[in-house]
């Protein structure tokens, strides 16, 4: 949700609070919608839906921001380099909006105040160009996603005029910009989610996408913000697509998201706590805390995806360099986002040690792709022992943490994984407990590793190690 992430933790109590979920009380709307999906006919189908789409558990996300990713800001340059992406040990892209956004006199050029819900922005390239980044993406065995803006649209989207009554307006009869926590975003104007030809047709050009372009899913923005029966509605709706296999990701927390069909939640409290721990000495053992806090309501294989930087967060607090202590820090809270529990996500840039914020409206900082060989080539070592190793993707985690180390392992049948990491910039001992003790072999480096005693890891050092 674009500028949204340093309100979030007070919005999430006003939301309980105030019922802000478009205007509704106790998270559901004032006039019910009906749950039947849309009765519009589909478009055509472009293409062959795609059959690698990973199960949810086994999912690595990247983030691309067309504006930042290359030269020219457009699809064509995220397509010449989807074999870069596909190296990382990617099988995920999730697409920043595509869609032309606003220019009216409120407009500040974000990509998150939507003017046309079904076109691309001639800013990118065309459907054709879309199409082929699409297809390039499922020739190398990666799934893209789509991002979704529900909430609101811009202010010179033809809605505002041919459907006035689709918005949240005041006493006066005026459309309204929406609040949260105390700021109102005034270049964006609220939708009335208790409207149901306005949800029929925000659903029918979410499903427009899955044909037009064959995608295979959404990532969906402020989703806190809506009714869940809406979310319910959409995933219903989408999932009956029986042709596509479909990921979707709620950026939000509330537990309902699980339960109205979300394959994926948004770790904005693990990414606080991560803070927490790098930048104010915090114990690493609070993780703990999320690996429950953030699963309540999930069910199955439904997952949490977690970061240490996203386009807003980069954009607020600086990249993950400048955040988590230098290339060593960000690498070792890497390692905890990708194995501890969950789904890790990278955001463009991120995998060459990034140091220079891409900052709203991100379009004055272009990724600089050979800053960091090193920190790209850790990363590919990173993400081929997750994908090697079932249990870091599939099991829950037994904390061994301490004030300064991370350490847990994962078991999956005869497979055991066992990470430690130093999240202090200074050298940490770590007790080994008679559980852990004997002969590792090293996950990320050849050879073994033999446990005993006491060993110490250097600033910021981490293991993963296997058996």
């Amino acid at each position: 949700m674009s500028l949204y992430h340093n309100i979030f933790k007070n919005s999430l109590a006003l939301v309980a609070a105030a019922g802000l979920l478009a205007g509704c009380k106790d998270d559901a709307p004032t006039a019910p919608a009906p749950l039947t999906p849309p009765t519009t006919s589909n478009p055509t189908q472009y293409g062959t839906p795609f059959a690698g789409v990973p199960n949810r558990e086994d999912a690595v996300m990247y983030q691309v921001n067309m504006r930042a990713f290359s030269q020219a800001g457009n699809f064509a340059g995220v397509t010449a380099r989807l074999d870069s992406i596909k190296a990382l040990g990617v099988n995920v892209l999730y697409l920043m909006p595509i869609y032309p956004v606003g220019t009216d006199s409120k407009s500040v050029n974000s990509p998150y105040a939507i003017k046309d819900y079904r076109s691309v922005s001639s800013e990118f390239g065309t459907l054709t160009d879309l199409r082929t980044l699409v297809d390039g993406a499922h020739a190398r065995g990666m799934a893209v996603m789509l991002d979704w803006v529900a909430n609101h649209t811009s202010w010179d989207n033809p809605w505002i005029t041919a459907h006035p009554t689709w918005y949240q307006r005041n006493a006066a009869g005026a459309i309204i910009a929406p609040s949260s926590g105390g700021v109102t975003y005034n270049d964006v104007a609220q939708l009335d989610f208790t409207n149901t030809a306005m949800r029929a047709e925000m659903i029918s050009a979410m499903k427009s996408w899955v044909f037009q372009a064959n995608i295979d899913g959404f990532r969906c923005d402020y989703a806190d913000f809506q009714p869940a029966d809406f979310w319910q509605q959409a995933n219903d709706t989408l999932r009956r697509i029986n042709t596509h296999k479909l990921l979707m990701l709620a950026e939000g927390t509330q537990s309902s998201h699980f339960t109205s069909g979300f394959d994926y939640t948004f770790g904005f409290r693990f990414y606080d706590g991560i803070k927490n721990v790098y930048r104010s000495g915090a114990s690493a053992a609070s993780f703990d805390g999320y690996n429950s806090s953030e699963y309540s309501g999930a069910t199955g294989t439904q997952r949490v995806v977690r970061y240490i930087t996203n386009h807003d967060v980069n954009s607020s607090d600086g990249t993950p360099v400048t955040l988590f202590g230098g290339n060593a820090g960000a690498m070792s809270a890497f390692v905890i986002a990708s194995c501890l529990k969950g789904v890790p996500m990278i955001y463009n840039g991120q995998e060459v040690g990034m140091n220079t914020a891409i900052t709203f409206p991100f379009t004055s900082v272009k990724v600089n792709w050979n800053a960091n060989p090193g920190v790209t080539q850790e990363y590919k070592r990173l993400l081929r022992a997750r994908a090697a190793i079932g249990a870091l993707r599939t099991s829950a985690a037994t904390s061994y943490s301490t004030a300064t180390v991370c350490a847990f392992t994962k078991t999956a049948g005869p497979e055991q994984a066992l990470v430690l990491v130093n999240v202090r910039n200074t050298a940490s001992n770590f007790t080994v407990p008679a559980a852990l003790a004997g002969s590792w072999t090293n996950a990320l480096q050849s050879g073994s590793v033999t446990l005993n005693g006491q060993i110490s890891l250097s600033p910021y050092a981490y293991m993963v190690l296997k058996k």
